[in-house]
């Protein structure tokens, strides 16, 4: 699928497996252009009564059969697999990223699925004897709604969708208003595989998405953004109890103890960085590194960011595309002039790539110190500052001196120090000598402190849609 193809094409919502009619649209822009390349369907909260209608008829039959739930979600899984050449150039062309990171986050629908299609619902007898019978069974909660950001719209749209299903619940989906057609596309695929009204998915500017959270019918949010906008979505939820989690912002720190290897460290925390162009919560925002490896680390970071392939991310190659919009495209401009004003130390680049679109160079910053916006405030983009420490009980304290506590990592020769320190960070994950690494399928995923409330993933995240109940009665063993 080609842009020309995508931006003559129209995109639907979809609400009890059928396009959903707008009178209004609004704007896509590719962010490799800078330009509006295709329309998206303005669905007004008005039109959400219907929706979840929808929905909620749906449910009752969804809710009752287990065996059919697991295979209607091999199926999905099987169909998003099959459509990944429609759906990764579409991705591609609203997110940015290039054009094999997009193949990748439609495969990983697929994984999601697939997990959770395998996974029991927990039932668990507490007493079964002559006297009574006891069970504590999870309940899915109704009708639920997700709400997904732009970094990775497929993916995170997963991390809600599959449990949900699974659990029992079905779900209404709103897509970031920067990426909403992938989703849109997504929903179209799977119409004819999931009943009618199980996924709804809708579009719009902001104001729907307030109108999600108010809406009487679901009976949680599940939200993916940035801390701020959590902090409304939790306030209002609170007007009539919906349950919720909030999965929001990190500022990751990196802590590279005296006895790293420089050369062999160098290159797996560029990319915990740098990844997705560094718009991802889960990335090395700050690096700590020991103040006898940190020079070599700043240089050997520097040649690797001068050497990423920033292009288009359609073009044969490209490592990093550009940033996903024009405000986070601002933010990256004015928070490196901030530590350059300030004294930061340029060792890679710190500048506009001078071509259409938002492109921003990988940048290395050196000389900064905790104070710099950049240090204390989430970046989002292309932009690493690394930090020197002489003393172990100063780094913790460090990466610990945040809002933020989402994910972190140690890097070590000697993996028993690394994990004695990992335990002291307070963060929802915490690697040694890599990144992210316990962001896996079948692991929790949460933040402490201002990074959110809640878990994603494994059976931790499937419970998360559920609600407990207990069955109570006369014993059931035949006399």
């Amino acid at each position: 699928m080609t842009i020309l193809d995508i931006s003559s094409a129209r995109f639907f919502a979809t609400a009890d497996g059928k396009d959903l009619a707008t009178d209004a649209t609004f704007d896509v822009i590719n962010p490799s252009t800078g330009e509006v390349f295709a329309q998206a369907p303005s669905v007004t909260p008005e039109q959400l009564d219907a929706v979840f209608a929808a929905a909620n008829r749906a449910y009752g039959d969804w809710k009752r059969d287990d065996a059919f739930r697991r295979t209607s979600l091999l199926a999905a899984a099987a169909a998003v697999e099959a459509a990944v050449d429609e759906l990764a150039p579409i991705l591609v062309a609203e997110q940015g990223k290039p054009l094999a990171d997009a193949r990748g986050e439609i495969f990983a629908a697929g994984v999601w699925l697939r997990y959770y299609a395998e996974l029991e619902v927990p039932r668990e007898i507490i007493r079964d004897d002559a006297e009574r019978f006891e069970e504590v069974y999870r309940r899915p909660l109704g009708v639920v709604s997700a709400i997904t950001p732009w970094n990775f719209p497929i993916t995170l749209a997963m991390w809600k969708i599959a449990p949900a299903l699974r659990a029992g619940n079905t779900i209404v989906v709103k897509p970031s208003p920067y990426t909403p057609l992938t989703t849109l596309a997504l929903a179209r695929v799977l119409r004819g595989v999931l009943p009618d009204g199980v996924l709804n998915v809708v579009t719009g500017p902001d104001p729907l998405g307030a109108a999600l959270v108010s809406h009487p019918v679901p009976r949680k949010v599940s939200f993916t953004g940035s801390t701020a906008v959590g902090k409304r979505v939790a306030i209002a939820a609170a007007a009539d109890l919906k349950r919720v989690t909030l999965e929001l912002g990190g500022n990751d720190p990196a802590i590279i103890l005296k006895d790293a290897d420089v050369e062999a460290v160098a290159a797996k925390l560029f990319w915990s960085a740098f990844g997705n162009n560094g718009q991802i919560c889960l990335a090395v925002k700050r690096v700590y590194a020991h103040e006898d490896v940190q020079p070599a680390l700043v240089e050997a970071l520097g040649e690797l960011a001068r050497k990423a392939r920033v292009d288009d991310g359609m073009v044969e190659g490209a490592q990093l595309g550009p940033l996903n919009n024009k405000p986070q495209f601002e933010r990256i401009k004015d928070l490196v002039s901030d530590a350059v004003t300030n004294g930061a130390r340029v060792v890679s680049g710190g500048h506009v790539i001078e071509r259409p679109g938002y492109f921003y160079s990988p940048t290395i910053l050196d000389n900064v110190n905790d104070d710099f916006r950049v240090v204390n405030e989430e970046q989002f983009g292309p932009v690493l500052p690394v930090m020197s420490f002489t003393d172990e009980a100063d780094a913790i304290q460090r990466a610990n001196n945040s809002e933020y506590g989402l994910t972190a990592s140690v890097w070590s020769a000697d993996p028993e120090r690394a994990a004695s320190i990992a335990s002291e960070i307070d963060s929802g994950q915490v690697s040694i000598n890599v990144h992210g690494g316990g962001v896996q399928k079948h692991l929790p995923f949460g933040g402490h402190k201002w990074s959110g409330i809640g878990v994603e993933n494994g059976p931790w995240g499937l419970t998360s849609f559920t609600e407990l109940q207990v069955i109570s009665g006369p014993s059931r063993l035949k006399q």
